[in-house]
């Protein structure tokens, strides 16, 4: 399938908060990508009006840069819908990826302005995770779940737009190898789970280095545990009557600090099963074999192998394994038993590539794939 979309003219694509940390991500990534490329850009009213070249003079984060067509787009200001609609219409933008940095109800609002004008969103923010026809995606996990757009279509009187989210970034090192054991008939009932989460998951300038240097932060704000406590039970939830109703089980309790460590979030995970209990080498045979649509389809930003196991007893460790295949891939190790639930084990994901703008554009891969994009 990604083969077949290679001879096709790119789809044209926007970003919203395209001169921060993530909008900055996603520009990167998409450098190259053989199905999209960005055409239209828009930041806060002090970016706008500005080429992005200008607008990121300083405050460029990554070691890739952007296209050099990039440089040369006029940024908008990202609260000017009608902008982005002229530019809909004129087939300059097909539809936008949100990595907006405003509170939660303006960028809630905003993006439904944006779907209401007829273009597709598929967001980074955390706004409408809990909204409940919106669905939160982790493309090898819930793919279904795209089946709620035209239910959300309806009932807004959306004609194209539509809103598609991705999910906290802490919980992707864990979802998928959780999901694995699920589908091979081996349902997680309880997980206790301690994320150890990168700096660059605050944004820039994020974290002080003087509270972050030489220490350990047991507490990040803006409901961090919160959601990686909840977020999974939608994920793993179902459809019913336009809305989702979550799964009860697993049920997580989530401890969430901050440490001076760049990109990767990790996390130590003890999982105790509902029913029955799998041996350690049927664990790790069960994650050598997962795979999802993603993979199926062939997707251009999908890991070959969603999670890869290391037998060391020293890894993953994020310097080492955040890049590991695109810094799409989940890597796990130090499985063994545990003498309070049933096993215990650890794992890696890169936050702001898989965990952000990267499982953004999965998604977006995802969704045209299944046809509402284009």
């Amino acid at each position: 399938m990604a083969q077949a979309q290679n001879s096709i003219s790119k789809i044209p694509v926007g970003i919203l908060g395209a001169t921060g940390m993530v909008g900055q991500q996603y520009i990167s990534l998409l450098n190259d990508h053989p199905w999209f490329e960005v055409r239209f850009a828009a930041a806060s009213p002090r970016s706008a009006g500005k080429k992005y070249s200008e607008a990121v003079a300083g405050r460029w984060q990554l070691t890739k840069t952007y296209a050099p067509h990039v440089g040369g787009i006029m940024v908008e200001d990202a609260n000017d819908v009608s902008r982005a609609a002229e530019a809909f219409k004129k087939g300059e933008c097909s539809f936008v990826f949100s990595a907006l940095e405003m509170s939660k109800d303006e960028t809630k609002a905003l993006e439904e302005k944006y779907a209401a004008a007829g273009i597709p969103v598929i967001s980074n923010a955390s706004a409408h995770r809990w909204t409940p026809d919106v669905p939160v995606l982790i493309a090898e996990v819930n793919p279904g779940h795209t089946d709620i757009i035209p239910m959300q279509k309806k009932a807004r009187g959306w004609d194209r737009g539509f809103i598609a989210v991705k999910p906290n970034c802490s919980i992707q090192s864990y979802m998928k190898p959780v999901h694995a054991l699920a589908q091979a008939g081996y349902p997680a009932q309880r997980i206790v789970v301690v994320t150890m989460q990168a700096v660059s998951g605050a944004g820039y300038p994020g974290v002080p280095s003087l509270d972050v240097i030489d220490n350990v932060v047991p507490y990040i704000g803006s409901g961090e545990e919160e959601k990686s406590e909840n977020e999974p039970l939608k994920i793993f939830g179902s459809i019913e009557n336009g809305v989702f109703k979550n799964a009860e089980f697993p049920k997580i309790a989530a401890h969430c600090n901050r440490v001076p460590v760049t990109d990767g979030h990790s996390a130590c995970i003890t999982l105790e099963f509902a029913d029955k209990k799998p041996s350690l080498d049927e664990i790790k045979a069960i994650w050598a074999a997962y795979k999802g649509l993603p993979q199926e389809a062939d997707l251009p930003m999908a890991p070959r192998q969603p999670i890869i196991y290391r037998e060391e007893e020293n890894r993953p460790q994020p310097r080492k394994d955040r890049d590991t295949d695109k810094a799409m891939a989940v890597t796990v190790g130090r499985l063994r038993p545990s003498n309070v639930f049933d096993i215990r084990f650890f794992a890696l994901s890169h936050n702001t590539v898989r965990g952000a703008a990267g499982g953004g554009i999965l998604n977006a891969e995802l969704l045209k794939y299944k046809g509402y994009l284009g």
